[in-house]
């Protein structure tokens, strides 16, 4: 879809509102910053020491081939954690006060692959706004013609079966978005409702930090590196693999699960409720409880309190997500939360097999 779409509250709903003014006299109560705590800095250090590291054991070939195929495995998981932890927060401005800070780890995005300026349009602007929203929301093109998400879209036979080989699509996400997706919308008219009219620094941006990412895991260790060319090719899909099956299921356990919403308005129908209570119902988190998801996928499993709340760094999450939930279900609205990884991996592997089937 082309045109724009509005959030129509006729309800006049003070769930936000009431929401924003709880959070926010926890945080001053508190004594506590919204934005990155010692444990946020630990991490950033942590994953950042992990990546040049491991970058630089294989690259000067420290260990064994198996052991630089181990490493490059760890690389590859290692950037999707930097991915989540660090760069999302300081692309969102959460992450740090100061906006020299934010920009600087936000920049990094690119030294893994990815471009800052179309993640901003696409996730920032797009996905925050028309959540789970067909013909809107671009987070939707899982895969387009193989996998089918909507009862709307056209049914092709072999969507009976995507609830097998989707996994193995999601483990390309990071060699597609690397070689295919930044460059397609860079250059479409339109991403969704967004018109795309870049400055001109960005098309140099664009070129210059994907050489970058060429120069940094495929020229430099296949000039430096006494191996053959098969066998960087088999080190480098582990690492992509890697990151683009941890890439590919955090994202989509976040919102293609058996409870949240997918809206598909037709033309010139808008949605019939409040921004954030359409947030409530096309959002999930998953493992609220685990210590560890929270330390490894940035908050990202906390995915309902970041839609709401996308400026608040994801080290608060855990402790504010109560609140979040006794707010919803008080204003009746839906809180989608998957206990586990695995219930939610479970969820998202029904609704694959359910959106793959005929009416």
């Amino acid at each position: 879809m082309n045109q724009s779409i509005k959030f129509v509250d006729s309800n006049n709903s003070q769930f936000f509102a009431t929401i924003k003014s709880r959070i926010d006299h926890y945080f001053q109560s508190n004594n506590i910053s919204k934005t990155a705590n010692g444990l946020m800095v630990f991490k950033t250090i942590l994953y950042l020491t992990l990546f040049v590291s491991f970058y630089f054991l294989i690259l000067f070939e420290a260990f064994s081939l198996w052991g630089s195929l181990l490493l490059a495995i760890g690389l590859g998981a290692t950037m999707s954690f930097i991915g989540f932890n660090i760069c999302h927060d300081a692309l969102h401005g959460s992450y740090s006060k100061k906006q020299w800070i934010n920009n600087s780890l936000g920049y990094i995005f690119n030294l893994i692959g990815a471009n800052v300026y179309i993640w901003k349009i696409t996730h920032n602007k797009v996905h925050h706004t028309y959540t789970n929203i067909m013909g809107h929301d671009g987070d939707l093109d899982v895969a387009p013609g193989l996998i089918r998400v909507s009862k709307d879209e056209e049914i092709k036979p072999i969507h009976k079966y995507q609830h097998f080989y989707a996994f193995f699509l999601y483990s390309l996400a990071s060699i597609s978005w690397f070689f295919r997706k930044d460059y397609v919308k860079f250059f479409q008219t339109r991403i969704g409702a967004h018109v795309n009219n870049h400055p001109k620094i960005e098309y140099f941006n664009l070129f210059f930090y994907k050489l970058v990412y060429y120069t940094m895991y495929i020229i430099l260790p296949l000039v430096i590196m006494d191996i053959t060319w098969w066998q960087f090719l088999i080190g480098y899909l582990a690492m992509n693999f890697t990151m683009g099956l941890v890439l590919g299921l955090v994202f989509q356990l976040a919102h293609l699960v058996e409870e949240t919403h997918i809206p598909h308005p037709k033309e010139n129908e808008n949605i019939e409720e409040s921004w954030a209570a359409h947030q409530m119902r096309t959002t999930a988190n998953f493992a609220r409880k685990s210590k560890l998801a929270a330390f490894v996928c940035g908050g990202l499993n906390f995915q309902v309190e970041h839609h709401l709340f996308p400026k608040i760094c994801h080290i608060h999450y855990p402790a504010i997500s109560e609140i979040v939930k006794e707010t919803a279900h008080e204003f009746d609205l839906p809180y989608h939360d998957n206990e586990s990884f695995f219930s939610a991996l479970k969820s998202h592997y029904n609704f694959l097999k359910k959106a793959g089937q005929a009416a």
